[in-house]
């Protein structure tokens, strides 16, 4: 049995998500042949976006992540559902002719706005395969965000909220999953062996309240920002693939220690060290820390991106830290999250996202319903 998980590359949540996972189906060792598939490549094989701006599609999105350009997002959302909306005849045709060719048993899409497109391809070049799409944010932001209208769709749901979304716009309810979070690497649930106190004392980082401060894989200049008001504040600042920033934030000097890291692939063991956390209401990253056990220090502002607005919404209305109309104020919040410390931390354990593991089970149900392929042969 073939699956095909879709993702891009606009942010780092989707691709998680992908990781995350093809690393739960061989853990479980699900008899399955499992693929993460870029869209770009599917779309522009022959890379000529590239070759001819000389960046990927999703390079300018995270270029402007990392410098926290943001604003406007909104109003750029609708232009570029508008353009798949034009393209939609072109874009099933290409799509379907790679599902003729792979032959998957399940589609799985991490993506959204493409999921009309994925949808009725799926339909045209493999009747009867099921096609599922797995939400990596806490909220739909309709209309044609993450639904996809007139499509066999089976809709994922991290949180009540979205379920709730899609029940008001008809969806049907036989293919509404809900499960209990964003999907997390497994890593993140294994045993951990940690020597916590001699580990922060290896990096010069006191038994006082340290916080995590992270912007996503692609970081963000936010970060420097952050650190210059929070002088006297133990940080770890995990800036992604941002080297320049980087660079910047170990010449800052500052009374209180730091740790600089770059782009790691154990983000869960610099959480580990951590006693809260300071980022942008990215679903990854506040799912990440808040399964850690930290409260979360977070704005909602104008540059808000617009799907994310509903996670600090979540995060104020479970108890589980604080949201800030910008990062200005961030001084005097950690003092007040640090004094109610015992209380916020309670909340968040109270937590139990256990999504990747149950998204899995639901693809292993929908595997065993997909048609054998000479049934498909007979169909087409």
């Amino acid at each position: 049995m073939r699956v095909q998980l879709v993702y891009l590359d606009a942010g780092g949540g989707h691709r998680a998500a992908a990781q995350a996972l093809m690393a739960v189906c061989a853990q479980q060792r699900r008899p399955w042949q499992v693929e993460a598939i870029h869209l770009v490549d599917l779309l522009d094989p022959q890379q000529r976006f590239q070759r001819c701006t000389g960046m990927a599609p999703e390079d300018l999105y995270n270029a402007r992540l990392a410098r926290g350009w943001t604003l406007g997002l909104a109003q750029e959302l609708r232009l570029l559902q508008g353009l798949i909306r034009l393209a939609h005849g072109p874009l099933c045709r290409r799509l379907a002719a790679h599902w003729r060719a792979s032959r998957p048993d399940l589609v799985v899409s991490l993506i959204p706005n493409f999921n009309r497109a994925l949808g009725e391809s799926v339909a045209q070049a493999r009747p009867g395969v099921p096609f599922m799409t797995v939400m990596t944010d806490m909220a739909d932001h309709p209309p044609h965000f993450w639904r996809a209208e007139g499509v066999d769709q089976h809709l994922v749901c991290g949180t009540p909220h979205a379920l709730a979304q899609a029940l008001a716009a008809d969806h049907d309810a036989r293919r509404l999953h809900l499960v209990s979070g964003m999907p997390l690497h497994p890593d993140f649930y294994a045993p951990m062996a940690l020597d916590r106190a001699a580990e922060r004392r290896a990096l010069g980082l006191p038994e006082t309240p340290v916080g995590a401060v992270m912007f996503g894989g692609a970081g963000s200049l936010v970060m420097e920002r952050i650190a210059r008001l929070l002088p006297d504040t133990p940080l770890i600042l995990l800036c992604g693939h941002h080297g320049r920033l980087a660079a910047r934030l170990r010449a800052l000097a500052a009374p209180a220690p730091r740790v600089v890291q770059g782009f790691t692939r154990d983000v869960r063991h610099y959480l580990a060290l951590a006693d809260f956390f300071i980022g942008k209401p990215g679903p990854a990253s506040l799912s990440e820390a808040l399964l850690m056990g930290l409260p979360v220090l977070t704005t909602r502002n104008a540059f808000t991106m617009p799907q994310e607005r509903y996670n600090t919404q979540w995060l104020e209305e479970q108890g589980l830290g604080m949201v800030l109309p910008g990062f200005a104020s961030v001084a005097p919040a950690v003092r007040a999250l640090c004094d109610q410390m015992p209380a916020y931390r309670a909340r968040v354990a109270l937590l139990r996202n256990r999504a990747v593991f149950e998204v899995a089970d639901l693809m292993a149900k929908l595997v065993q319903q997909a048609p054998s392929s000479g049934d498909l042969q007979l169909a087409a």
